[in-house]
């Protein structure tokens, strides 16, 4: 019989060790394609514990987060206190969030392949609702090829992503960059070894 754990349960108890389970420094995606973000108001979707929110906030971007863990909210407040940034947390889920029409004009998702088809469908919807005419989207996902490696990410192939599904999803977008490759991953105990994965940043028309 499978025992059904509750997945805030789970990440609560994930975030509660020690430490910062994905490192405290920024994705290297992420990293290598903020030059292409645009100045002003920017939004870190799923958050965890603030390493990229803070890194964002660090190059002067004036930056909301979210996460749905209170656990990784505080750990993300504590970065944030260290680095003496400022950075709006919120802690609620993807579905509660306030994604009120043009309001960022970055929004940054790294790693947030929690939802299956259809509801991925209505969060992409959101997050273009949110951005402005001319913002930066920036995703960083893992590819189909990662249930190979089993080093990070959903275990779900169709959780995965690939270059079709995201040019599909944001058609209407300017592409900057897009990719499918693989690398060797550092970020803490929860993203360590090669890894498949996608990169994606477009501006909206």
């Amino acid at each position: 019989m499978t025992t059904f754990i509750n997945p805030l349960a789970r990440w609560n108890s994930r975030f509660s060790a020690e430490g910062y389970l994905f490192g405290e420094s920024p994705n290297a995606y992420l990293a290598e394609m903020t030059p292409s973000l645009k100045a002003g108001k920017t939004l870190s979707l799923a958050d965890g514990e603030g390493r990229n929110s803070v890194w964002l906030a660090k190059q002067g971007l004036d930056v909301d987060a979210f996460d749905f863990s209170p656990v990784a909210i505080q750990k993300a407040r504590q970065l944030a206190d260290k680095h003496a940034v400022k950075v709006d947390y919120h802690c609620s889920d993807w579905e509660s969030f306030d994604w009120a029409p043009d309001r960022y004009d970055n929004v940054v998702g790294v790693f947030f392949q929690f939802v299956d088809p259809a509801s991925r469908s209505a969060l992409f919807a959101k997050m273009d609702q949110a951005l402005k005419p001319g913002g930066i989207l920036l995703i960083q996902g893992y590819g189909k090829d990662q249930l190979q490696y089993k080093t990070g990410g959903p275990g779900e192939l169709d959780h995965l992503y690939d270059d079709e599904l995201l040019l599909s999803a944001f058609s209407d977008y300017s592409v900057l960059d897009i990719k499918t490759y693989t690398a060797e991953v550092d970020e803490g105990a929860g993203h360590k070894g090669m890894s498949a994965l996608v990169g994606f940043v477009a501006q909206k028309r």
